[in-house]
């Protein structure tokens, strides 16, 4: 379970006494992303903005970065949000609705998976959800319960709480056939698996940067396919989203082409030069070669909780798990355990009903080990 050691001992310097297993909240940055901070503060502090079109470069090579994550050849398509839950609320109140419409997605989601489809309840839009608890084909009953008025499927890539996987090219197929709009919440996903845009269907793509792509919070992907990048509805308007935002006096404008579109307002450049960063480790290393490297730690992980006797809530199969494993120790409140997991420096989440660890491939057998040893010292006390 080694990655040349050597190399990402000098990215990641975690405490070691640190067993970091939360990449599902907030990933840790790699030394290159402080340091790439280091350099835009310092350069800040010395220069001021006399660098700014070197800091606009590096935004475009972001664009490229996560254009390249999602498998798309076209920057142009991707937007620079603050958060999922912006991108999500520019699609919700961006398509042109009509009364009796629905949205399709999952009760167990995130909230803002959730929030954002009730939210259209004034505009005469239902949102229709599938309780996962109830299913054993996740796709089958999702595609079930559209109907002619559905306008839209809505879900995310890896459930938050325990990790489900969902098929998207299968969830996509149906969508095209039934000319149903397909958008992916990614965020627990991307960093950990190959993403494959062709092969989903997506027509949007959402997803901050703070989980599994170890960057800062406060930036997110959009992605908008080009064919509907024109009929989402603007409802934030400013100097930055129209088609020539260095031309101050212009009173005749238009709404940039690009996905620029959707950005109102000044980039946030700070945590463009960390994302850009945190992306150029994941490149260097190799999505393809990461998502074996996780379903290791994740294998690892099921087999030390079923040698304990332990109750594994994620799911079992490779094929319908990303980096989530979510469990319960029997006769144990999870209540009870994650705090006095935390004050011991297991940081984890309580989610789903359990105990929820999220490795990456960084993450070290040492680290497996011990967080196993201190969740049985724990659930013992």
């Amino acid at each position: 379970m080694s990655l040349q050691r050597h190399r990402l001992d000098a990215e990641f310097a975690l405490d070691p006494e640190l067993c970091h297993l939360n990449h599902a909240a907030i990933g840790p940055w790699p030394r290159r992303t402080m340091e790439a901070v280091c350099r835009f503060a310092t350069d800040n502090a010395a220069r001021g903005s006399l660098d700014y079109l070197q800091w606009l470069e590096v935004e475009t090579h972001l664009r490229h970065r996560l254009a390249r994550l999602i498998g798309s050849d076209d920057s142009a398509s991707i937007a620079l949000l603050k958060n999922t839950s912006e991108a999500l609320s520019v699609i919700a109140h961006g398509l042109p609705w009509r009364t009796g419409e629905n949205v399709v997605g999952i009760a167990q989601e995130f909230p803002s998976n959730r929030i954002v489809w009730e939210s259209l309840a004034p505009r005469g839009v239902r949102w229709r959800a599938l309780d996962l608890d109830q299913s054993s084909d996740p796709e089958g009953d999702l595609c079930a319960l559209c109907d002619e008025h559905t306008r839209l499927i809505a879900v995310s890539w890896v459930q938050y709480a325990r990790g489900l996987r969902l098929d998207l090219a299968r969830i996509g197929a149906f969508c095209r056939a039934h000319d149903i709009r397909f958008c992916v919440d990614a965020i627990q996903g991307l960093g950990a698996q190959p993403f494959s845009l062709a092969d989903s269907g997506a027509d949007f793509v959402v997803a901050d940067g703070h989980k599994w792509m170890f960057g800062p919070e406060g930036l997110a992907l959009f992605y908008a396919a080009p064919a509907h990048r024109q009929t989402l509805g603007l409802h934030q308007f400013g100097w930055h989203m129209v088609a020539n935002p260095g031309d101050f006096e212009q009173y005749d404008w238009t709404p940039a082409p690009e996905a620029r579109r959707f950005e109102c307002g000044s980039p946030n450049l700070l945590a463009v030069h960390a994302l850009e960063a945190s992306l150029s480790l994941l490149e260097d290393v190799g999505i393809s070669r990461i998502e074996p490297l996780i379903r290791e730690r994740c294998d690892w992980l099921i087999e030390a909780i079923d040698r304990r006797g332990f109750e594994l809530l994620s799911p079992r199969a490779p094929e319908r798990r990303a980096g989530i494993i979510t469990f319960r120790v029997p006769e144990v409140a999870s209540e009870r355990l994650y705090p006095a997991l935390m004050a011991n420096q297991v940081l984890c989440a309580q989610r789903g009903g359990g105990i929820r660890f999220s490795p990456h491939f960084h993450t070290t057998e040492e680290t497996l080990t011990l967080a196993m040893e201190r969740v049985e010292q724990l659930a013992r006390g």
